[in-house]
Order: C-alpha cells, then structure tokens, then sequence
C-alpha cells in the first residue's frame, strides 16, 4: 500500500524534474483554483522557454504572470488574456507567442490529449484565422475544423482535498480546468487545501481519480478575488 501513496514532503520535490523549454498544462479559471504555490516554486527554479497551456495567464504580479514578470514563458496557449498588462506587452514586442483557442475547443483539446485521442473536428471556428492552416471536412452539409489534442510534460493543479493515494475532489467552481489538466499531463502535481486518509472520501464524489496523480502535496492559499464588485 505504501507504493500508492502519492504524498511528497516539499514543493521542490513535487517539481523534481521540470527543465526547460517543457510543455506546463495549468489548471484555473481567472484566479480561481490556480496552483499558486507551483507557480511560484516554478518561477524560484528558474526554468525558461516554457510553454504553458491555460484558460489565461494570470494577472499582473500573480499566478501565472509571475513567471511572465522573470521572462521564463516563450508560449502561451489560452483561451482568454485580457487581464495582463505584462502578458500585453511582451507579446507585442515579440518575447511571447500567443496561440489564441476557443474556449470550448481548448478545453476539448486537453480532454482528447488525457483520453489518448490524437485529434477531432469542430465546427467553432471555421471560416475565421482560428482556421488557418488546419484541415477542414465536410460532414452532412456542414464544415468542421481538425484540431489537435494537448499534452503535457506537466500538469500543476490545485484541488481541494485529496487523500493519499491522489484522488482528488475540487471545490464548486474551483473545479474549472483542473481536472482536464490532470489527466493529460505526463507527470500530474496536484496541491491540495487538505489530505485525508484513505477511505474519507466518498468515491462517489471523486473528481480526479489517484490513477492520474503522481505527486500530491498540501499547501496554504492566498485565493485572490479578481475582480471584486460591491453593491452601490
């Protein structure tokens, strides 16, 4: 039983292997239920000409655009990057490429990528740049784009309590991407709010099953609000 037990006793441990110019699958939705301590323990590493795959990148001074602020992201693939005065301007002066994907299809791309599917065909986006240079094929009167599916070398994710062995549940909208991320990356970290012993959790209410974990550490969060709306 001792073997199935995923927990590591440091962050440094829970990225031993990451070098540079990896492909990084991040899991989160805005700033919610990122792997903020990943992030900074990626940026303390040092690690450059990473390409990163997530909804977005962050927003100034946290979450992933930390690791934008030490010049150590060469690509981005997100959905939306609208928050990110930083991530602006380095695109703009050419240090970061930035592959633009819808969102259900990014989303789509990580599943097949976790599932073994090589690729699919999407409607979204024919007929616009998102298009351009990608197959294309008729069925039954309409036309659908050929996408590729996404891996990874890792996937950091932030859960919110996991027992030992990795099986891990998220926590109302914290859930977004990360289960996604989990599955498609070929070595999985996943930091949790709390672990409990095998058997505590209901099996039922798995959202990330251990077989795709391997590495698992509990970590205190700052869990920013980004966009804060009071009433008048």
């Amino acid at each position: 039983m001792a073997g199935l037990d995923k927990r590591v006793a440091s962050y440094q441990e829970a990225l031993d292997g990451i070098t540079d110019n990896m492909t990084v699958l991040a899991g989160g939705f805005g700033l919610c239920g990122i792997p903020e301590n990943l992030i900074d323990e990626i940026r303390r590493r040092g690690v450059r000409g990473l390409t990163v795959v997530s909804n977005n990148c962050g927003v100034d001074g946290f979450g992933l655009g930390r690791l934008l602020e030490t010049h150590q992201v060469s690509n981005v693939v997100a959905s939306y990057v609208g928050e990110n005065a930083l991530f602006e301007q380095q695109v703009l002066n050419g240090s970061l490429a930035v592959e633009l994907t819808p969102q259900g299809t990014l989303a789509e791309k990580i599943r097949a990528g976790g599932a073994g599917i090589p690729a699919f065909y999407t409607a979204t986006g024919y007929g616009t740049p998102v298009a351009e240079g990608k197959e294309v094929r008729e069925f039954d009167g309409r036309h659908y784009v050929m996408e590729r599916a996404i891996t990874g070398d890792f996937a950091i994710v932030k859960g919110w309590k996991a027992d030992w062995y990795g099986n891990v549940i998220y926590r109302h909208t914290a859930r977004n991407f990360n289960p996604l991320m989990a599955s498609a990356g070929r070595i999985t970290v996943v930091e949790v709010e709390e672990i409990v012993a095998p058997g505590e959790l209901d099996p039922n209410a798995i959202h990330t099953p251990g077989i795709y974990v391997d590495r698992l550490i509990q970590g205190q969060f700052e869990k920013r609000i980004e966009q804060r709306t009071l009433r008048a």
